[in-house]
């Protein structure tokens, strides 16, 4: 076959698959066949799994679920699938009306190639009748000659024929187009415009609805423990890695302090997956060196126990310099009153809900531990609490809501053994488990933003999920 009939037939295989598309996609797409839009009325629920989160729950004393708070993401709405369909078909009809516009340029292209040719056919036509009526004066050889080029432009008659067709019809479909573009474009603003408007509404509705819940929230009471999550495998078998509870929720910088002693380097990256990845941001060099692995940043500053003292230091990371310094006064210091694992972690430093705490034990208190509530700008000790139980047969502690949390070991098979209540001076034997994947906790603080245990294990830093139950402040409560 000649070149111009190998253009029309791709021509005409663009056309069959247009009109096929046309036919039986475009119905379904638009939901002209079983599908309609849904009405205010059949919003359907949207799943956890569709981006909202439990965020807390309440019970009453006798196990009643008073209330579940849930934490939406905004700008989600279930008719966001039907939308974005319809942007999608708006999208596909767009680029099917260029490919048509583009089809119907090569198409008028060739139809004024073909009726030039079909002028030439007919002139030779006309020609050719006149050879025939005056053959016998012609050379045989020049006859067959012309009658093999009339035999060759036959065919472009019926083809000349279906492009007059073609042409009528992509003319059609043009307008089909733009007519079932315009019909799509109002439909999505009328329903994109009345969903977002309801959905802004219902959300500003239900986040008002949750923060009158969270104020009715006391702080919680650990239920447990579950994980751990390994985030990163990396320095000795001792360490600390921490963030700050009181950041704000941009800034995610997580500070590593490697050993529990004869050092002085903090290091800072910007967040969890820098961690990961070791792109460091900063690096500070403390003036004094570290006892102990119980260090805690707070409100932008890191607190620490200064080595071979029971002194407690304030470094401001962002001005470079110690804020202040205070001695706790009769606290035992350089493995007097380690926890069981030793490495001079005699005092113990944390933050919660409440606010800054230390963890240490006295003579006075016959080793047992003493918790006391520091003020956060001048490491003042506000008041103190003393327990009956032993420093040194505890694993790790941590913080919640004004309750310390023991563990019974820093080895396998370690649970929460013994907890005591700052609010009501009282302390109660508990059991809940967790999996101490690594065999060696060296380091276990509460961060009160994340709702999580930060832990050194066996040179793993790892997280550890928290389950906490609520009660509901009643209109009685004061």
């Amino acid at each position: 076959m000649s070149p111009p009939l190998l253009k029309l037939g791709a021509v005409l295989s663009t056309m069959a698959m247009i009109s096929n598309w046309m036919s039986q996609t475009l119905p379904s797409l638009v939901g002209l066949n079983t599908t309609r839009l849904p009405t205010p009325d059949t919003l359907t629920q949207i799943s956890p799994k569709e981006g909202w989160q439990v965020y807390s729950s309440a019970q009453d004393p006798d196990g009643r679920c008073i209330c579940t708070v849930v934490a939406p993401e905004q700008n989600l709405c279930s008719r966001d699938a039907k939308s974005r369909q319809l942007r999608q078909l708006l999208e596909k009809v767009q680029n099917m009306s260029q490919s048509i516009e583009v089809l119907n340029l090569r198409t008028q292209r060739d139809f004024q190639y073909v009726l030039k040719m079909e002028t030439q056919m007919k002139g030779l036509k006309a020609k050719f009748r006149q050879i025939e009526d005056d053959r016998k004066t012609l050379m045989t050889k020049h006859f067959q000659e012309l009658k093999e080029k009339m035999d060759e432009l036959l065919p472009l008659i019926p083809v000349l024929e279906q492009y007059k067709t073609d042409a009528k019809l992509i003319t059609q479909f043009k307008e089909e187009i733009r007519n079932l573009s315009a019909v799509l474009t109002g439909i999505q603003e009328e329903i994109g415009a009345y969903d977002y408007e309801e959905l802004h509404q219902r959300v500003l509705s239900l986040e008002t609805r949750l923060r009158d819940c969270m104020k009715k929230l006391t702080c919680g009471k650990l239920m447990k423990i579950t994980g751990p999550i390994t985030v990163k495998t990396s320095g000795t078998r001792f360490g600390a890695w921490m963030t700050d509870p009181l950041a704000s929720e941009k800034n995610n910088r997580v500070w590593y302090m490697d050993s529990y002693t004869n050092n002085k380097i903090v290091r800072e990256y910007k967040s969890i997956a820098d961690f990961v990845s070791g792109a460091e941001s900063r690096t500070y060099n403390l003036p004094f060196k570290w006892a102990g692995t119980n260090h805690v940043v707070y409100n932008g500053s890191l607190y620490f126990n200064k080595y071979q003292s029971n002194i407690i230091i304030k470094y401001s990371f962002d001005m470079g310099r110690v804020l202040a310094q205070r001695s706790l006064e009769y606290a035992g210091f350089h493995n007097v009153y380690p926890y069981t694992w030793g490495g001079f972690s005699d005092i113990d430093l944390m933050a919660d809900e409440i606010g800054l705490w230390a963890v240490y034990a006295t003579n006075q208190n016959a080793g047992n531990i003493v918790i006391s509530q520091l003020n956060q700008d001048t490491l003042e000790v506000m008041k103190s609490w003393s327990t009956g139980y032993p420093k040194r047969s505890a694993g790790e502690s941590f913080m919640i809501c004004g309750t310390l949390y023991v563990t019974n070991s820093h080895l396998t098979g370690a649970k929460v053994y013994y907890s005591y209540s700052t609010k009501t001076s009282t302390y109660e034997y508990t059991d809940i488990p967790f999996h101490n994947q690594y065999f060696h906790i060296s380091m276990l603080d509460y961060n009160a933003r994340d709702r999580a245990l930060y832990a050194w294990n066996n040179g793993h830093q790892v997280l550890f999920n928290v389950t906490l139950f609520h009660i509901i402040k009643t209109e009685d409560d004061t």
